[in-house]
């Protein structure tokens, strides 16, 4: 129906570190080259819990686009803009909010779980409430049919689904929508038309998700259809409504745990990050320091590197060959643990500094890093208003 998009954000609510990079950066820098892909600085969700301090967003914003540049993503490749830019996001949300159930937003599971995380932030906001209508916001507006996410984040997706179904429930009723759905299937061909059909009854009378995605990738190849009859033929594969907004698809990435310095999951909170654009004596020292098996009181005790939180580390940026040697040095106490950790700052120092040789165009030249980020707002913001549009035309908003 419509490109193979991706979407994704983040709030730029701190310096991005380590964790951020291995746990989704080198998710997107994959799938850049893979989809159409959208990237955005998402500075309205970080006011749902930032609304008292919004000099945070302000200070970051810049340097996280600076640090995906650094991480690889590529703006030749990937569309690269800031939500606040897009106002559209924010008139899709309000539109939504009219016809999404309350019980809806209550439900997902996130939103007990972070007043409880949150618990010194005064969250008792409808911000905070509706921030994941915000999110499917985001996602139709470019209709991305896919959304890279972790297992927790699932329910947001799933939600979006909902919400778009619901939209179109209701919306997406049009006069004589079977006659030009029908009427629209002969641009097929007769031969493509006919299989159009058979596939369609297939799927509405026998239940074969199978039929249904073989239909909508025939669509999908259509050249000679308008945007409209293909939305028709969409909607009539499943129904009697014309598509308006797309169901999402969550794209599950793979689990990853950036272990920090101090064994827990690196996190601004438990103070234990390397950051991604970190001096290097600064990596240095905080590596030196990290703390190792306590039964290694001395350079003799032997340890145990599952008890250690370099050895998570060593499983993160380490080949096999290095494992072993850890392995063995450290069981028969043949290597200390000073030694043990400078292959980690080897590294973690060249992987720095190919984030730096990457950023420094850009901390050197702000214009080109707004240049960047004004034509993909403006890229994306075309894309928003095709959507709003029909949006708008679907629930009669598009009076004169």
């Amino acid at each position: 129906m419509y490109p193979q998009r991706v979407l994704s954000g983040m709030r730029p609510t701190g310096a991005l570190h380590l964790g951020h990079y291995h746990g989704v950066l080198k998710n997107w820098v994959r799938l850049q080259s893979e989809y159409e892909c959208l990237f955005f600085v998402a500075d309205w969700h970080a006011l749902t819990t930032h609304y008292t301090e919004p000099q945070i967003i302000s200070e970051n914003v810049w340097e996280m686009v600076i640090d995906w540049l650094a991480a690889g993503v590529d703006p030749a490749q990937a569309t690269l803009f800031i939500q606040s830019r897009v106002p559209e996001h924010a008139e899709l949300h309000l539109l939504l909010s009219m016809c999404t159930p309350l019980g809806w937003l209550e439900r997902v599971p996130s939103y007990k779980d972070q007043q409880d995380k949150l618990s010194d932030r005064d969250l008792s906001t409808y911000g905070f409430l509706g921030y994941p209508l915000l999110q499917s916001a985001d996602i139709l507006i470019y209709r991305a049919a896919h959304v890279p996410v972790g297992e927790d984040q699932v329910p947001h997706v799933e939600l979006t689904r909902e919400v778009a179904r619901r939209f179109n429930h209701l919306y997406g009723r049009e006069p004589e929508f079977e006659e030009k759905a029908l009427l629209a299937a002969k641009k097929l061909g007769s031969k493509r038309a006919k299989l159009y059909s058979e596939l369609r009854d297939r799927y509405q009378e026998q239940g074969d998700d199978n039929a249904i995605e073989q239909a909508r990738a025939m669509l999908q190849e259509a050249q000679n259809l308008t945007m409209d009859d293909r939305e028709r033929l969409f909607g009539y594969l499943e129904g009697g409504r014309r598509l308006i907004l797309v169901e999402p698809h969550a794209l599950l990435t793979q689990a990853s745990r950036m272990p920090g310095l101090d064994g827990q999951k690196m996190s601004k909170s438990y103070n234990n990050t390397i950051a991604l654009r970190e001096e290097p004596d600064s990596i240095v020292q905080k590596m030196r320091k990290m703390p190792t098996d306590p039964a290694r009181v001395r350079r003799a005790d032997v340890g145990n590197p599952d008890r250690c939180p370099v050895w998570q580390l060593h499983e993160v940026y380490s080949d096999d060959p290095c494992r072993d040697w850890v392995q063995k040095g450290c069981t028969t106490a043949a290597i200390g643990c000073l030694e043990c950790k400078q292959p980690l700052i080897d590294a973690v120092l060249s992987e720095q500094k190919i984030f730096l040789e990457r950023a420094k165009p850009y901390e050197d030249d702000p214009d080109l890093l707004r240049s960047i980020v004004a034509d993909g707002s403006e890229k994306a913001r075309e894309m928003a208003k095709q959507t709003m549009r029909d949006v708008r035309e679907a629930m009669g908003l598009d009076y004169n």
